[in-house]
């Protein structure tokens, strides 16, 4: 939380289109664009409806941008849909405070703050009001909703920048944080053997008893359901579907752009006022020295002189000059908007075309899936149609052209209690909404990745039931032997922490259980975020920097099959030189930031909570498919 007010005020436009196009917008959203005349709403802050178009608009962009990484698991959209509308509810109680104190944004600044977005530069290197709207479009955003984005943006960005900026910390406070965090210690332990806890006790049947049911699940029965279930898949309508010639050639013109790609090249220009100038430009390239060296020269950073990768349908006149270059090669002077201008072929990408007897077959399949979803759907739709009409599943089922099939007694992982594997198809899909699905109720069809769709009523459950001991005795033997060496071996490890504290050492100890003293070297207070390094979990190195020099510590090793005993040797803080003038000075200033950035973030929570928030949890469901 201490970086994300900050991000939401500041980095949103910027990251949005720079390639981040819908991640910030699933963080914080747009609260104070509505747009229509509905009272649907997913949230209500306050007095304030967040509609739905804003969250689905937002969800979208936020999981189309998060699925180029790859196809998105039922978990992670429900987390970006909480995130999005965490951040759409943060975003409007904070707009709260703004309407209270009157902060407003002149059009001056919007309009400045927009024309120094990057991606709204077009080729010549200024604003392109055409590229601008192409790209707010793709996003779900009208010119003015854009606009008024920025505004609430720079807005909230006055707000919060007051509140968190300023924020100084005392030196001395600065220089006591600085030597906690840095802190080194070292110690010496020992890793007790399994001998350690002694023979392993034999438990009667009383034990047993109360240990399994202490501990039912894994000496239980599962849950088995019966279930009666319909189903139709593509390949049952495949008989159906006749896909021509006609249709083949319409959807190629459809996708042309998919299979006909224009060479690209990846672009950089410097301008100059007049011919003259571009002339000696071109000289000194011609005599060795680099485009970025000449960019240099006339102080531009790479940013100021990428124009993007654009095809010859971009460049207009220039096109001719600049995509006869190879790669690395750098134009004659060439006539520009204002003045001339050199451009430089950083890169090329080759353009691609595949015509129609290429893609023909692929094509075939694509329109028959999709005339077969069609078709499934029409089969769904009278399915739907017979079972509102009064028959039951399995008749609604036979009359709209459906399988039906039913299983007595199956369990989560799709076995009969018999060990068999349960007659029914094979999709991961059927078998999860089986396990969903309300004891009773006839669920409406819902359609799997594989394209079949299915109908799923749980016609009875029975509940998981202790096993019997005598069947499984052996098993509980060993995991209740298991619980007791464990609970042996960390009250020897107490026992040796403690007599190590007293002795000062660990040697005494570690003689009387044959184990061997090592030492760990130096030893870093652990931070949340790094992986666990060298010979102490994370838990015990908390504990190795809780006590002081001398004292002895215990906890279980990183696989939990013994016990660590630590005695600390030795504790060492940063030699004062570390922190004198600029460097405390760096130091407090950070932890001053990240302290006025905490207290932005405890803005947006109290806003929350003074204007009062109410989810329409059925609605968000429903609008990213989690609803029934």
């Amino acid at each position: 939380m201490l970086q994300q007010m900050r991000k939401y005020t500041k980095s949103w436009v910027a990251s949005l289109f720079l390639g981040v196009l819908a991640l910030s917008f699933g963080v914080w959203g747009i609260a104070d664009i509505f747009r229509g005349n509905t009272d649907t709403s997913v949230a209500t802050v306050g007095g304030e409806k967040i509609p739905i178009d804003l969250f689905q608009r937002d969800y979208r962009n936020a999981t189309r941008l998060a699925s180029r990484q790859g196809v998105l698991k039922p978990a992670q959209a429900r987390a970006y849909a909480h995130q999005v509308l965490d951040g759409l509810i943060n975003q409007t109680a904070v707009d709260s405070y703004m309407q209270r104190y009157g902060i407003t944004a002149t059009d001056d600044t919007v309009s400045a703050r927009i024309r120094a977005i990057p991606n709204f530069v077009g080729p010549l290197g200024t604003f392109d009001h055409g590229a601008f709207l192409r790209i707010i479009d793709q996003a779900g955003f009208t010119e003015q909703g854009f606009i008024d984005y920025v505004r609430g943006a720079l807005e909230r960005d006055q707000f919060l920048g007051a509140a968190g900026a300023g924020l100084e910390l005392p030196p001395g406070y600065a220089r006591a944080f600085f030597n906690y965090l840095n802190e080194i210690r070292a110690a010496e332990y020992i890793t007790l053997p399994a001998s350690a806890a002694g023979p392993a006790p034999t438990p009667d049947d009383a034990a047993l008893q109360a240990y399994m049911k202490a501990h039912p699940e894994p000496f239980s029965t599962p849950e088995y359901r019966e279930v009666t279930f319909a189903w139709v898949s593509p390949q049952d309508v495949a008989s159906k579907i006749q896909v021509t010639d006609a249709q083949l050639k319409q959807q190629y013109e459809v996708q042309k752009s998919q299979y006909i790609v224009p060479e690209k090249r990846e672009l950089e220009q410097i301008t100059f006022p007049d011919l003259a100038s571009a002339r000696a430009a071109r000289a000194k390239i011609d005599s060795g020295t680099s485009f970025a060296d000449l960019a240099k020269q006339r102080g531009l950073g790479s940013s100021d002189i990428q124009i993007g990768t654009l095809t010859k349908a971009d460049l207009g006149d220039r096109a001719s000059a600049v995509f006869a270059l190879p790669q690395g090669a750098v134009t004659q002077p060439l006539k520009a908007p204002v003045g001339y201008a050199l451009i430089h072929v950083v890169s090329i990408t080759p353009g691609t075309s595949k015509t129609f007897a290429d893609v023909k077959e692929d094509l075939r399949k694509q329109i028959a899936a999709e005339l077969a979803g069609s078709k499934i759907s029409d089969v769904a739709n009278q399915y739907i149609d017979e079972n509102s009409r009064g028959e039951n599943i399995t008749q609604a089922a036979i009359k709209s052209g459906m399988h039906v099939g039913h299983v007595p007694a199956i369990d989560a992982h799709g076995d009969t209690p018999e060990g068999t594997k349960a007659q029914i198809p094979t999709d991961p899909e059927l078998l999860a909404q089986m396990f969903k699905a309300e004891v009773g109720e006839e669920g409406d069809p819902f359609q799997a990745k594989s394209g079949t769709t299915y109908v799923v009523k749980v016609d009875g459950v029975r509940p998981p039931k202790l096993k019997s001991l005598n069947a499984i005795r052996a098993e509980v033997t060993a995991a209740w032997q298991k619980e007791q060496t464990a609970k042996r071996l960390e009250a020897a490890a107490k026992q040796i922490a403690a007599k190590a504290t007293a002795q000062k050492s660990l040697a005494a100890a570690a003689a009387s259980i044959g184990a061997a003293v090592q030492t760990s070297g130096p030893v870093r207070r652990p931070a949340n975020a790094e992986p666990e390094k060298g010979p102490f979990p994370r838990a015990l190195l908390v504990k190795i920097f809780s006590v002081p020099a001398g004292q002895a510590v215990y906890g279980p090793t990183k696989d939990g099959s013994s016990y660590i005993v630590a005695r600390v040797t030795a504790v060492e803080h940063p030699p004062a030189m570390a922190l004198l003038g600029p460097n405390l000075r760096r130091f407090a200033g950070q932890v001053g930031q990240q302290a006025g950035e905490d207290l932005s973030s405890t803005i947006a929570t109290a806003a929350r909570t003074k204007e009062g928030v109410s989810i329409n949890q059925q609605a968000v469901d429903r609008l990213t498919g989690e609803g029934s």
